[in-house]
């Protein structure tokens, strides 16, 4: 039980660092107006809501993103042919993302993708199990 609530932790903070290093990349290409405060709800809404179509979609490869190396190290932390932990970490990040998305002014695509993109956990989760086999 412990080894499993560890998965889960260990799982959410890699999965945080890949969204986090796939929206930097994003606010790169994209970035913030000189203007904005880090405490301007009304202007970050703006800023989404502006951001062309690759700026949105950069979002949604980091959620990619995270979910595999999610449920890949969650499901290599517990060692086990399971995948609870996996799973776990994507219903918090796809509870996560509902909320984000409810939020911010997001397009229906956005909303698809962002929910359907936390099913690759599980391919994360596979991905573990074919390297515990070698």
């Amino acid at each position: 039980m412990v080894r499993q609530f560890l998965a889960v932790i260990a799982g959410i903070i890699v999965g945080s660092l890949g969204i986090w290093l796939m929206e930097r990349l994003g606010h790169s290409l994209y970035p913030f107006p000189a203007d904005l405060k880090p405490d301007d709800i009304e202007g970050f809404k703006a800023y989404v809501e502006n951001l062309p179509f690759m700026g949105k979609f950069i979002v949604i490869l980091g959620y990619a993103l995270g979910a595999l190396i999610s449920g890949f190290v969650a499901t290599k932390v517990t060692n086990k042919n399971n995948p609870a932990a996996a799973v776990i970490c994507g219903i918090i990040f796809l509870f996560l993302t509902i909320y984000n998305m409810v939020m911010l002014p997001t397009p229906v695509w956005f909303w698809i993708l962002g929910i359907a993109v936390w099913g690759l956990v599980l391919i994360g989760y596979k991905l573990a199990l074919n390297k515990n086999k070698e």
